[in-house]
């Protein structure tokens, strides 16, 4: 039986300064432990090529359809299918394996001024408990890679990267704590490995993690949408809860050891089995996200300069948008003179074309104005009479079957106004699309969670 890790206020999680403990994942005991473990969990060979979570063979054992995702051999999706997982989780509730995905914890008595540096957000309000979205830039302004960085204590953070971006992002860090000979008071260690994650995201996940946790009454009372919690689960096992996602539907994020997860994975699907739960792959994963206007790093964002995008609010601008808050690295390269436009779009139909660099985007007079970065289908929503519905819209009109959208993101040479009408092209295939300003309506991610467990 392996040692569960616990924190060191079990009863109340919280201390006197609402400081929240931060789970032993970056002490030497907990170390030592994982190391002797590690042949267990990692016992799979897979293909050597590429690295694994703590769920791989679980995956493979189920029929889960694999490939390579940032050096990770990940399940795209399941025996049912990307559209049935994509819908499972706007009808009901999916769980995905995220563990591919890396945490850096920065501790110490300037590690709020580093972060305030090197984030693109302004986290000078950023409470303790709560999360925000942000990147991390180069001197050049482009996106090393998005993040959430996670407030623990004044002196105590935790960032959660895209996969293999863990040593990349806490290099960076590194080489801008002495930057300038400031030598910083800031501890940064790379987590990769030493934590695994899975998401739970759909109407009913509250539901079913009550089945889970101990003292869900207590840890569902209040708990805002980009908020976390340390808690514990049945066994004593302690977990990070976080109430954030990538797929715009009400959930949570789960940081466990990598020992406990394979355990934590079944008794979720147990749990959720009157719920109609699925594992949900990558595909339905990437289909929820694109419908959500959320961007892919190294994809839709990380290719130029992180500005005129749809995630303004990732960037510290004040009330009339004339300039930013606060100084930070590659402020000076982001100005309002870039012809480049990010922008998202929805098609007619279901039927999308690809990314590669012969996709085209085509204005009204046929000239080609940019590239293609995401083509997607969001198997939810669908055109009706000039607006879009989603399968979850309370307005739906009676009779009208959804039966699909691409939706994605393009990059332009010049501004464009919502409601524009573009093709795009691949080859023999060209299709409609018009740029939107968001695509899945009536999603449920920042719904009170009253809504969803009471």
């Amino acid at each position: 039986m392996t040692k569960q890790y616990k924190n060191a206020n079990n009863q109340n999680p919280n201390n006197q300064n609402n400081n929240i403990m931060m789970p032993e994942w970056d002490n030497t005991e907990y170390q030592e432990h994982l190391s002797s473990v590690e042949q267990t969990i990692k016992k799979q060979p897979a293909n050597n090529k590429f690295k694994t979570t703590p769920l791989h063979e679980w995956h493979v054992e189920t029929g889960a359809n694999m490939a390579d995702f940032g050096g990770y051999h990940m399940p795209l999706w399941y025996e049912t299918g990307v559209k049935k997982e994509h819908l499972s989780v706007l009808n009901s509730v999916g769980i995905f394996d995220t563990s591919h995905m890396a945490c850096i914890t920065v501790k110490g008595s300037d590690a709020f001024k580093l972060l305030q540096f090197c984030f693109t957000r302004n986290i000078q309000s950023l409470r303790i408990g709560r999360c925000a979205y942000g990147a991390f830039l180069n001197d050049k302004g482009y996106s090393i890679d998005d993040a959430l960085i996670y407030k623990f204590s004044e002196d105590v953070f935790m960032i959660c990267v895209n996969s293999g971006m863990g040593h990349i992002v806490c290099n960076h860090l590194i080489e801008n704590k002495v930057a300038n000979k400031q030598n910083l008071s800031v501890e940064i260690i790379d987590l990769s490995g030493r934590i695994a994650k899975m998401d739970i995201q759909g109407k009913n996940s509250a539901r079913i993690l009550a089945s889970v946790l101990k003292n869900p009454d207590e840890i569902f009372q209040e708990m805002p949408y980009f908020s976390f919690k340390n808690v514990d689960l049945l066994d004593g096992t302690n977990i990070l809860l976080s109430r954030s996602g990538y797929t715009g539907e009400f959930g949570f994020e789960i940081f466990i050891s990598p020992y406990g997860i394979i355990k934590l994975w079944k008794d979720i699907l147990k749990a959720g089995k009157n719920f109609n739960i699925l594992p949900c792959g990558l595909g339905a994963r990437d289909s929820l996200r694109a419908g959500a206007v959320l961007p892919l790093s190294h994809q839709d964002i990380g290719n130029s300069e992180f500005i005129n995008h749809p995630w303004d609010f990732a960037l510290p601008y004040n009330e009339d948008k004339t300039d930013f808050t606060k100084n930070f690295l590659g402020k000076d390269k982001l100005t309002n003179k870039i012809e480049k436009h990010i922008y998202p779009f929805a098609g007619e139909n279901l039927r999308k074309v690809g990314t590669s660099q012969d996709a085209m985007v085509l204005d009204e007079k046929q000239n080609n104005i940019g590239t293609v970065l995401t083509c997607a289908t969001d198997m939810g929503i669908g055109w009706h009479n000039d607006k879009i519905f989603s399968i979850a819209s309370t307005d739906l009109p009676k009779n009208v079957i959804l039966k699909g959208l691409s939706c994605g993101f393009v990059m332009v040479s010049k501004k464009l106004e919502y409601g524009t009408k573009l093709k795009l092209k691949e080859g023999k295939r060209t299709i409609n699309v018009t740029i939107m300003h968001d695509v899945r309506p009536d999603r449920t991610a920042r719904k009170a969670i009253t809504n969803f467990y009471n």
